[in-house]
């Protein structure tokens, strides 16, 4: 996954404070459909600074995309899954399958909130500054930045 940031601080330690900006679903085009009301949130983020790049500068950082993949998986599969095989159990054994897959996707909510604590203590993701925003390829969202 790759975003245009501008660094705002640079650290001894070989770190940026960068800041992106964190667009909805629709890409930030509201002015195509009238407008959704979509509010953009401005991110501030810490990545490994492997080019040397100074406050002010437009770079590109990338984050690796595992943490990503698996939080997706723990929030929409694990409550799906758990649904259907409480569902299924439910049914088969007591004749309450829809109480017991209500119960199961419950549980499914409770574990991706769980992770979501964990990842949140844990912070596993690791973000990069990997390059210079080419000039050419800048044509929106600079602004957003400043």
């Amino acid at each position: 996954m790759e975003q245009l940031v501008r660094v705002r601080e640079v650290y001894d330690d070989g770190t940026a404070q960068v800041v992106c900006v964190r667009e909805s679903a629709c890409s930030g085009d509201c002015h195509k459909c009238s407008g959704c009301g979509a509010v953009k949130q401005m991110l501030m983020l810490r990545a490994v600074n492997a080019i040397g790049a100074r406050p002010g500068q437009l770079v590109t950082v990338t984050a690796e995309s595992a943490p990503v993949l698996r939080a997706a998986a723990v929030l929409y599969l694990v409550p799906v899954l758990l649904f259907v095989l409480g569902y299924l159990l439910g049914a088969d054994r007591w004749n309450a399958g829809g109480i017991c897959g209500g119960a199961g996707f419950l549980a499914g909510i409770a574990l991706a909130v769980l992770y979501d604590r964990m990842v949140i203590k844990k912070r596993d993701t690791v973000y990069t500054i990997t390059g210079y925003a080419d000039s050419l390829s800048v044509t929106k969202g600079d602004n957003d930045l400043d």
